[in-house]
C-alpha cells in the first residue's frame, strides 16, 4: 500500500507527459525529458541548458533534450522514480536522496569532508569521481558530470546559531536521507525530511524551525523571508550530477554517446561559473535583507567538526572508511 502511494503522483504526471509532451518525428528529431526541482535562472538549469543546446547543435537537431525545470515533472524523490523507470530520461539531482539506492554515495555527504572547493574537484574529476558516477548503473541510472552545489549551512526563523548547542530541540527540514538525519540528532536537533518544495511554507507556518542548504537555495526558494538565521559553517559539500537513464544511454550510438558526454561536460563548466557568480549575488541579497549572517570562527566551527566526527564510526558507515581515506588522500 505504501509502494502504490508513492507511485501514484508519478503515474499522475506521466499520464500528463503523454498528453503534452512532444514525442519523435521526422523534423524536430528524438526528444528527451529532462527534469530538475529548481528555478529559471538557477546555476543547474543554466547548466541544463547549455547541455542541452550542446547535445542538439552536435547533432544537428536528431536528439532534443528538453529541460523541464520548477519541479514540473515532480518533487525530486519522484522524478528519481521516473528516471529509473524511463519516463524521464534524464534528471540533475543531488547526492543525498540517491544514497538510498546505493549507500555507497553517502561517502561524498559526510561532514566537512572536503578541505575546499578545489579538493572537492580534483576528487570528483578523477578516477574517484568515474566510479562514483558508474554506481547507480544497477539500479538504471547513469551519472554523466559533476555539478556544484556550494557547501551547506543552517538557517532557521529562532535564533542566531554560533555551536551546536544553540541547535538544540530545532526542528530542521533535511533532505530524505538516513546520513543527513542522523547528522541533525549529534547536533542535538530534531530532523525532519520533507520536500524542497514544502520548506517555505513548513517554516512560515512553525511545522519546523529551519533547514540546511547554500546560498542560491536560501535565497532563490524564498527561504530567506522566513528564516532571517543563516550560519555559515558549511558542514557539508555535497555535490549534484546529471544522471542518465541506462535504457536511454545504450539506446544511443557510440558517436551519440560522445556527443552527449561532451555536452555533459559543457553543461557542468556552465554551471560551475554560474554557481560561483550566484554565491556572490546571493549572499550579497541576504546581507542586504537585513538578516543575520554569522560567520564562525575557526574554534566555533571546529565545535560543529567535533560534534559530527563521531558520524564516521556509526556502523552504517564505518564501511565507507577505504573511500573516505581514499579522497582524502587527494592532493
Amino acid at each position: 500500500m505504501k509502494k502504490l502511494h508513492v507511485l501514484l503522483p508519478a503515474l499522475l504526471i506521466l499520464a500528463m507527459l503523454i498528453v503534452v509532451l512532444p514525442g519523435c518525428d521526422k523534423e524536430e528529431g528524438q526528444v528527451f525529458r529532462m527534469a530538475d526541482n529548481h528555478p529559471d535562472g538557477y546555476p543547474t538549469v543554466l547548466g541544463n541548458l547549455a547541455f542541452a543546446d550542446y547535445v542538439r547543435e552536435h547533432t544537428n537537431g536528431r536528439i532534443n533534450i528538453q529541460v523541464y525545470n520548477n519541479s514540473v515533472l515532480g518533487q525530486e524523490r519522484e522524478t528519481i522514480e521516473m528516471t529509473q523507470t524511463g519516463a524521464i530520461h534524464f534528471i540533475r539531482v543531488g547526492i543525498n536522496p540517491l544514497t538510498v539506492l546505493n549507500p555507497q554515495l553517502n561517502a561524498l555527504g559526510m561532514p566537512f569532508l572536503f578541505r575546499d572547493r578545489a579538493h572537492k574537484f580534483r576528487v570528483l574529476d578523477g578516477p574517484i569521481g568515474d566510479e562514483i558516477r558508474a554506481m547507480l548503473i544497477p539500479q538504471n541510472l547513469y551519472g554523466l558530470c559533476w555539478y556544484d552545489a556550494g557547501f551547506r549551512n543552517f538557517y532557521n526563523s529562532q535564533r542566531e546559531i554560533r555551536t551546536p548547542a544553540d541547535l538544540q530541540g530545532m526542528r530542521i527540514r533535511v533532505q530524505e536521507s538516513a546520513l543527513m538525519m542522523d547528522m541533525v540528532r549529534l547536533l542535538g536537533a530534531s530532523p525532519t525530511p520533507m520536500a524542497y518544495g514544502e520548506i517555505y511554507t513548513a517554516i512560515q507556518n512553525g511545522i519546523v524551525e529551519g533547514a540546511e542548504n547554500n546560498w542560491p537555495s536560501y535565497i532563490t526558494a524564498g527561504h530567506y523571508e522566513v528564516a532571517s538565521f543563516f550560519t555559515e559553517n558549511q558542514h557539508m559539500a555535497s555535490p549534484e550530477m546529471i544522471l542518465v537513464n541506462t535504457s536511454t544511454w545504450n539506446s544511443f550510438s557510440e558517436e551519440d554517446k560522445a556527443i552527449i558526454y561532451a555536452g555533459a561536460a559543457e553543461g557542468a563548466r556552465v554551471e560551475r561559473e554560474e554557481w560561483l557568480k550566484a554565491e556572490q549575488e546571493y549572499e550579497a541579497t541576504a546581507r542586504a535583507s537585513g538578516n543575520t549572517i554569522t560567520t564562525l570562527t575557526p574554534e566555533e566551527r571546529q565545535l560543529f567538526v567535533d560534534a559530527l566526527a563521531p558520524l564516521y564510526d556509526q556502523p552504517a558507515y564505518a564501511e565507507l572508511a577505504d573511500i573516505i581515506q581514499r579522497i582524502r588522500a587527494v592532493e
